[in-house]
């Protein structure tokens, strides 16, 4: 059972119904664990908003669903753009219109890409792109995937420059995603 690491966390969780604070408690415990893992210690966890907000010098992604928390950290004095996200419950194939537009679909269709694997991915990108000097982006669409050999690549569709490459890995019937570089 996690537990608030400080009054910040603590004052965040007492907003939320029981099953979200669970899982926000849960991810800030895993956002911990993941950066011990690479060498860094870090307290609690505020937030910006909805984001997490790491002290100086730690980066980290935290992502839940359906009770389960993961977090992904960067060890010191890498710049490399991280982002993970967690989907346990499949989307229904409609929701690809909330996701995707219309040169992304052959995605779908020919690419082999389920619909809860194109947003995962997504998502994951979205975190990566906004820790790097923000996405500018205001939805899931505009930012556009394509394959990319077993991985997809997602950039913003005002500055396809800005991509990363994402691995989605199928988890029982969801699936979670990483940014790889």
């Amino acid at each position: 059972m996690a537990v608030p690491a400080g009054p910040a966390e603590e004052t965040a969780a007492a907003e939320m119904p029981a099953h979200r604070r669970r899982e926000f408690l849960a991810g800030r415990l895993a956002a911990r664990r993941a950066l011990r893992a690479v060498g860094l210690d870090c307290g609690e966890i505020p937030r910006a908003g909805r984001l997490p907000l790491f002290p100086p010098g730690r980066a980290a992604s935290i992502s839940h669903s359906a009770g389960v928390a993961v977090a992904v950290a960067r060890a010191p004095g890498r710049g490399t753009p991280l982002g993970c996200d967690l989907e346990l419950r499949p989307l229904p194939d409609g929701a690809a219109r909330l996701v995707l537009r219309a040169d992304e679909e052959e995605l779908l269709r020919g690419g082999g890409w389920p619909v809860t694997a194109l947003f995962s991915a997504k998502e994951a990108a979205w975190k990566a792109l906004s820790g790097s000097g923000g996405t500018g982006a205001r939805s899931l669409r505009d930012l556009r995937a394509e394959s990319c050999g077993d991985a997809l690549r997602v950039a913003l569709r005002t500055a396809p420059h800005r991509a990363v490459r994402v691995c989605v890995i199928p988890v029982g019937p969801g699936v979670f995603s990483c940014v790889l570089e």
